[in-house]
C-alpha cells in the first residue's frame, strides 16, 4: 500500500527527544536480560529450568501489546497525546518491578517479578515504535528507528556494566547462598530511576499529532466501543496483515529465538565454558558473572556505534534495509558461533562486538520496513501484532525449544547454545531474501 508522505521532517535533536524514553525501557531490558538468570541460578535454578523461568513474559506480551496497541491507536488526550499515556503507566509499573526484582527470596518471586516487569515494559515499548511512524515521513523512517537504536545502544553499555561498576566502588558482590549480592541490588534501583525519569523526559519534551479529523475519529471509536469489538478489530487485523509483515515474521522468529536464547543462557554458558565457574554462591561465579554482563555490555556499545553510522548514513542517502539487515544478522550469527571457539576471556568482546551489529539492526531495519507497509492510523495495533513474531519464539525456546534443539543438534555441553543461536540469527539473515517488497526494502 502507498503511505502517505507529507509529514514535516523532524531535526536529529526532536527524533532524539521523542525517542529517549528508549534509554529507561533498554535499561530495564538490559537488566533483566542480563541479570534475571544469575537471580534464577542465585536462588536454586537449574541451568535446564531457566528458560521454563522466563516463560511469563513474553506470554504475557503476546496479549498485552496487540491490546495496547489498538487502544493507543484510539486514545487522543489534549494535553497527553495518544501514545504518551501508555508510556507513563508502562514507566510507573516497570519503575516498581525493577527496584524490587533483586530482593526476591524464592523462585516463584522472581519468576512474578519478572512477568510483571516485562509486562510493564511492554506497555510503554510499542507506542515508542509508533510513534516514530506517527511523526516521521516515509523518507525519515530509517533514520528515526535508527536513532532510538543508538539510545538502545546506551542504555544496553550502561546497565550491563552496573554491577561491575557497582563492585568497583566497593558494593559486595558476594552474599549467603540464596541471597543476591547488593551490587545487582544496587544496579536494579538506578536502573528503575534511570527508567522513570528517561520516559518522563519524553513525555514533557514531545508532542503529537491530533488526528486529522477529531470529530470522525470520535465517532468511529463510539460506534466500535466495547470489549468484543475491541477483540474482533484485533484478530481481523491479524488476519488481513500485509505480506510484507508476515514475511518479516519468519525474520523476527529467527531472530528473537536467537536473542532470547543468550539472554537464558549467556550467564551459564560463560561462566562454565570461559571460567569452569560453577558453584553459585562462590566469589569466582560472581566475578565471572559480573564479567559476562562486562561482555554483554560490548554488544549494547557496538549497537550504539553502528547506529551511529547509520544514523549519519540514512540522514544522507538513502538505504538497502534488507541488505543491511541480512549482512548484519550474518555478523551476529557469527559472533554466537565463535564463542565456542575461544581461548581468552577477552576474545568475548570480538564475538559480542558482532553481536551488537545485529542487536543494532534488529532494532531498527525490521520497523522501518514494517511502518512503510501498514496503514498509518493502524499503525499503533500492527506494532503490537508484529510483537507476536518477537514473543512466539521466545515461548517456543521457554517451553523446550532450547534445551531440545542445542542437545539433539550439537551436544549436551551448555555452550552450545550460543551456537544454537548463531546458527538461528543466520537462519533469520537468510530469510531476509523473502521480502520483495520495494517500498519496504528501500527508504522512501
Amino acid at each position: 500500500m502507498q503511505v502517505k508522505d507529507d509529514k514535516p521532517r523532524l531535526s536529529f535533536w526532536q527524533i532524539w527527544n521523542m525517542s529517549f524514553g528508549f534509554l529507561g525501557i533498554q535499561f530495564g531490558f538490559a537488566l533483566q536480560g542480563g541479570f534475571m538468570s544469575r537471580i534464577f541460578q542465585t536462588l536454586g535454578a537449574d541451568k535446564d529450568a531457566i528458560p521454563l523461568l522466563w516463560i511469563a513474559a513474553p506470554l504475557t506480551g503476546l496479549i498485552v501489546q496487540p491490546i495496547v496497541g489498538y487502544l493507543s491507536d484510539r486514545t487522543w488526550h489534549v494535553k497527553f497525546g495518544r501514545r504518551r499515556p501508555y508510556f507513563l503507566i508502562g514507566a510507573v509499573l516497570s519503575t516498581i518491578a525493577l527496584f524490587f526484582a533483586p530482593y526476591s527470596s524464592a523462585l516463584w518471586m522472581a519468576a512474578g517479578a519478572l512477568w510483571v516487569l516485562d509486562a510493564s515494559i511492554n506497555i510503554s515499548m510499542e507506542p515508542f515504535r509508533a510513534l516514530v511512524a506517527d511523526k516521521l515521513p516515509d523518507s525519515q523512517r530509517s533514520y528515526g528507528f535508527v536513532v532510538q537504536t543508538l539510545i538502545i545502544g546506551v542504555g544496553t553499555w550502561i546497565a550491563s556494566n552496573l554491577p561491575w561498576f557497582m563492585t568497583q566502588i566497593g558494593i559486595p558482590n558476594t552474599a549467603e547462598p540464596g541471597v543476591i549480592p547488593d551490587s545487582v541490588k544496587f544496579a536494579f534501583a538506578i536502573g528503575a530511576v534511570v527508567l522513570f525519569a528517561s520516559i518522563l523526559y519524553t513525555i514533557l519534551t514531545t508532542d503529537e499529532y491530533p488526528p486529522e479529523d477529531l470529530e470522525e475519529f470520535r465517532r468511529k471509536n463510539e460506534e466500535s466501543k466495547g470489549f468484543f469489538n475491541g477483540f474482533k478489530e484485533i484478530f481481523q487485523n491479524i488476519a488481513s496483515m500485509p505480506t510484507v509483515m508476515k514475511q518479516l515474521g519468519v525474520v523476527q522468529f529467527f531472530s528473537w529465538f536467537a536473542f532470547f536464547t543468550m539472554w537464558s543462557f549467556a550467564t551459564p554458558a560463560i561462566t562454565e565454558h570461559i571460567f569452569g565457574a560453577t558453584d553459585t554462591s562462590s566469589a569466582a561465579y560472581n566475578d565471572a558473572a559480573d564479567s559476562v554482563g562486562n561482555y554483554l555490555g560490548t554488544y549494547g556499545l557496538v549497537s550504539m556505534f553502528f547506529a551511529l553510522i547509520l544514523a549519519f548514513i540514512t540522514s544522507k542517502v538513502k538505504i538497502n534495509r534488507k541488505l543491511v539487515h541480512m549482512l548484519s544478522l550474518f555478523a551476529g550469527g557469527s559472533g554466537f558461533i565463535l564463542i565456542y571457539f575461544i581461548q581468552e576471556p577477552w576474545m568475548l568482546h570480538i564475538c559480542f562486538a558482532l553481536v551488537g551489529i545485529s542487536w543494532a539492526s534488529i532494532l531498527s531495519m525490521p520497523y522501518a520496513m514494517l511502518s512503510s507497509s501498514v496503514n498509518p492510523k493502524q499503525m499503533g495495533v500492527y506494532m503490537g501484532i508484529f510483537n507476536m513474531f518477537i514473543v512466539i519464539p521466545q515461548i517456543i525456546a521457554a517451553l523446550g525449544g532450547i534445551n531440545f534443539m542445542y542437545k539433539l543438534l550439537f551436544g549436551e555441553e551448555v555452550v552450545f547454545t550460543m551456537v544454537l543461536a548463531g546458527t538461528s540469527l543466520i537462519l533469520a539473515g537468510l530469510s531476509n531474501l523473502l521480502i520483495t517488497n520495494r517500498q519496504a526494502t528501500h527508504d522512501g
